[in-house]
């Protein structure tokens, strides 16, 4: 069998390897040729990194390790996969989007590597609200599959936003990744639908929903102050949902 006959293994694997730091051989060239066709993997690469954060937070809890620090365990190993891509971008979008005055502005910021007080601010509310709603999910008993379901149902935002939305500016890694079809969109929602279901139970309708006006909140917030998207904006908005899909199920899952 070539390698041609598995165009899907190559698109998620193009898709961890422009979401994660795993060590993974990819195929550049067709990443490259691809480009965001392969973004309905993103859902699927989400929850692979789920998967090892779940992992750790139950090897942790077998250990005997209090809930608390099994869930803090386990909410670290997303930044170190994914190399704090999506904190990056929620810290920069905070700083732009409410630190300047006008379009061009808030770009600048954006772009500029340094944090202010909006992105601190934003780290620590997200941080702390994503652990607080981790622990009382793994105090319930919810783990692996928790993590699983909502790393699909985060990043699921990320490629409709980007298929949506505008680029904001020419230039950067949205720019450059291209935008989402309506196809891929599609594709996407099949794929987070056929890992949340299961991962979540029922649980995972009222999930959805919650992370769905989450991202039609923060695509019109973006749309009005910079005219679009970014891949900032597309980090924010899977800490945004994240946040919301963890909520959700904390509210639904425990008692």
């Amino acid at each position: 069998m070539t390698r041609t006959d598995k165009p899907h293994l190559r698109d998620l694997a193009a898709a961890l390897g422009l979401l994660s730091r795993l060590p993974l051989r990819i195929d550049t060239a067709h990443a490259t040729a691809r480009g965001a066709r392969a973004a309905w993997a993103w859902p699927v690469a989400g929850a692979v990194i789920g998967a090892l954060a779940g992992l750790v937070g139950a090897t942790a809890l077998g250990l005997g390790l209090p809930v608390g620090v099994a869930a803090g365990l386990a909410l670290a190993l997303g930044p170190v996969v994914t190399g704090c891509m999506h904190e990056d971008g929620l810290a920069d979008a905070a700083d732009g989007l409410w630190g300047g005055w006008e379009r061009e502005r808030r770009l600048a910021i954006m772009k500029d590597s340094s944090i202010g007080t909006y992105g601190v601010v934003a780290l620590v509310l997200s941080l702390g609200l994503r652990w607080s709603a981790l622990t009382a999910l793994f105090a319930a008993g919810h783990t692996v599959l928790v993590l699983v379901g909502v790393a699909a149902l985060s990043r699921l935002p990320m490629v409709l936003i980007a298929a949506v939305l505008p680029n904001a500016r020419a230039a950067g890694l949205s720019a450059s990744v291209g935008r989402p079809g309506q196809a891929t969109a599609l594709f996407a929602i099949l794929a987070t639908l056929a890992i949340a279901l299961p991962a979540l139970g029922l649980a995972a309708l009222p999930a959805f929903a919650t992370v769905g006006a989450t991202a039609l909140a923060a695509g019109a917030i973006a749309r009005a102050k910079i005219g679009g998207q970014t891949g900032d904006i597309l980090g924010a908005t899977q800490q945004l949902c994240e946040i919301a899909a963890l909520a959700t199920l904390a509210a639904v899952l425990t008692p």
